[in-house]
């Protein structure tokens, strides 16, 4: 369960302390360049737009889980960057993020749907909360993936 400690923030890039950017982007590089040996540029120019949302939870300054939300374009917003620390993994962080993640895109971009690009290997878990594939599945940067899309059921 959730310790006692953690609490879920969101914050535009500009309202994140030198801290805990550092701990947002040393646990991504930890999760997609180095636990799934996929070295590619994780940090881009998404991370810093201005109405781009970071969601975190801190457990004892270090990061637990993370997403980001942002409009990605004049159709979709977009949740990317999802994940779980390893010695987070199991205790339902995920379900709990993504909820999160899609309140904030409804809420910052009400007009739109909301894509994902999923590893396939969680299309259940992605699907379990609304998500539907579209497209075929493709490979990006060595790992299988599928985009889906939420619909915004006031759109």
């Amino acid at each position: 369960m959730l310790g006692v400690f953690m609490r879920l923030t969101t914050k535009p890039f500009s309202q994140l302390s030198a801290q805990v950017l550092f701990t947002i982007m040393r646990t991504r590089v930890d999760v997609f360049v180095v636990e799934q040996q996929c070295p590619y540029p994780e940090l881009d120019d998404i991370d810093c737009t201005a109405t781009t949302q970071h969601l975190y939870w801190l457990e004892a300054e270090q990061l637990a889980a993370y997403a980001r939300c942002y409009e990605k374009n004049e159709q979709y917003s977009a949740i990317g960057r999802v994940l779980v620390e390893k010695s987070q993994r199991g205790k339902g962080l995920a379900v709990l993020l993504v909820k999160e993640a899609i309140q904030c895109c409804f809420t910052h971009w009400p007009n739109k749907d909301i894509y994902i690009g999923a590893q396939t290997y969680l299309l259940a878990f992605y699907q379990s909360l609304g998500f539907q594939c579209i497209g075929e599945p493709y490979l990006e940067d060595g790992i299988a993936h599928q985009d889906m899309i939420l619909k915004n059921r006031s759109v």
